[in-house]
């Protein structure tokens, strides 16, 4: 999907590194190599090890090692929800890593470059060639102005591959029950009303987490075009959450809850229990992102499965992956730079393409899985109409748990549509009058 760099290319860029390693790194926040103690690149991620990133994160590590003798990484795998709570007060202290996987957007990485714990990537990025590995669309998560506001500023971190929400789909429960793929929203409804009355619940979801205000913001989405998406991400004009997508979003989700799209009780369950239950072949359907593809192309063994964008929208959710950041207080920003470049080589990114994700650099004729094409081919749709519409999450700091407390409220039937709506308003107008707007 992305344009690959050469391999001389990156032999120069590590025999760069090298040098640089021989010359003491980059640096005062670097440990300098004469000291004669061996350096060590500490490295979070949240990727599960048998996803697609998660494997090519495991052999861009070999390869680090491999190019830089004398180097170890120290990797800790970190829960998602435990980085997204935690991430301001470890990046402040003494045991901030020297590199890490974190959510993009305005309430995550964009409030941390506007806190100084992110280092400026931005000469890097020019001088590595990563800005032309990345245009248009997918820079616009790597950059945060001053305001910690997405598309614009400095580089604060560096994607390398794509992601989006579609729906996956079970298709021996398709076929058992006579229903075809819906190309429609229409023919999606009179889908999901054929497995209700033949007793199954259509969607597998989990309101603890974030699966089900992903849902919410797919229906919101069906009524949307690109400026109310600028309007509520970038804050380029005034969101109406009364309004007819996200009013019709949460009116539409209490909806399917009633009609037994949705059960009630999956407010309370979790996004790993929604997509064990999926693959043990429970439900015929799951609205959910690209990062559970490879695990699905790995762990389904009883039935055939597919995938399609979500019916009736031309927007989904998606964007650009999470980001490589480099903390400011990285004592080895020298090697941070080259491990991200490493993840952005042709070898890794061929890798992450052919074990089920969406990379942004990688050889289009070196993806031979057929899934991993049908992936590449919906993310490249997408991006050619300028489908991306990023997560609903992402417009203020802590919005994640207010959207999923909201749309709890919705799947358990605690709170009406308008309650949600005044609850999910507030915190985002709150913080939109913070930073001026």
């Amino acid at each position: 999907m992305r344009k690959s760099r050469s391999a001389v290319r990156l032999a120069a860029v590590l025999t760069a590194g090298a040098l640089a390693l021989a010359a003491c790194g980059s640096g005062g926040d670097d440990k300098p190599a004469a000291s004669g103690e061996p350096r060590v690149l500490k490295l979070w991620h949240y990727e599960s090890a048998d996803s697609a990133m998660g494997k090519a994160w495991a052999e861009a590590i070999k390869k680090f090692e491999a190019s830089h003798p004398g180097v170890t990484v120290k990797f800790e795998e970190k829960g998602f929800e435990q980085i997204q709570k935690t991430a301001s007060m470890v990046l402040n202290s003494d045991e901030a890593p020297d590199i890490m996987e974190y959510n993009k957007g305005n309430a995550t990485a964009g409030l941390l470059s506007k806190q100084g714990l992110l280092a400026d990537l931005t000469e890097e990025a020019t001088k590595r060639g990563w800005d032309k590995l990345l245009p248009g669309g997918l820079q616009v998560t790597a950059k945060y102005d001053e305001r910690g506001v997405m598309g614009s500023g400095a580089w604060y971190g560096v994607p390398n591959y794509g992601e989006f929400v579609m729906v996956y789909y079970n298709k021996d429960l398709f076929d058992k029950h006579g229903v075809k793929v819906p190309t429609t929203f229409d023919e999606l409804t009179a889908a999901l009303d054929t497995f209700v009355k033949a007793e199954v619940t259509p969607i597998a979801s989990a309101g603890a987490e974030y699966p089900a205000q992903q849902i919410f913001y797919q229906l919101a989405l069906t009524k949307a075009q690109r400026p109310w998406v600028n309007a509520l991400q970038s804050y380029q004009g005034k969101v109406d959450f009364r309004g007819p997508e996200f009013g019709y979003a949460a009116q539409t989700m209490a909806d399917w809850v009633k009609k037994g799209y949705i059960a009630k009780d999956s407010g309370g369950l979790k996004a790993e229990d929604m997509g064990v239950a999926f693959m043990k072949g429970e439900y015929p359907i799951m609205i959910s992102g690209s990062w559970w593809y490879g695990r699905l192309a790995s762990e389904i063994k009883n039935f055939e499965w597919g995938h399609f964008l979500f019916p009736g929208a031309t927007l989904s959710p998606g964007s650009s992956g999470n980001l490589w950041v480099v903390p400011e207080k990285s004592r080895n920003k020298d090697l941070a730079h080259d491990f991200i470049d490493i993840t952005m080589s042709k070898d890794i990114q061929n890798l992450l393409g052919n074990s089920g994700g969406v990379p942004v650099a990688a050889d289009p004729a070196a993806i031979t899985d057929a899934k991993s094409k049908e992936l590449i081919e919906s993310f490249n749709k997408l991006t050619s109409a300028d489908g991306l519409a990023f997560y609903p999450d992402w417009p203020a700091p802590g919005y994640y748990d207010v959207l999923v407390a909201g749309v709890q409220n919705l799947v358990n039937g605690s709170k009406t549509p308008d309650q949600v709506l005044d609850e999910i308003a507030g915190p985002y107008e709150d913080n939109l009058a913070d930073i001026g707007g």
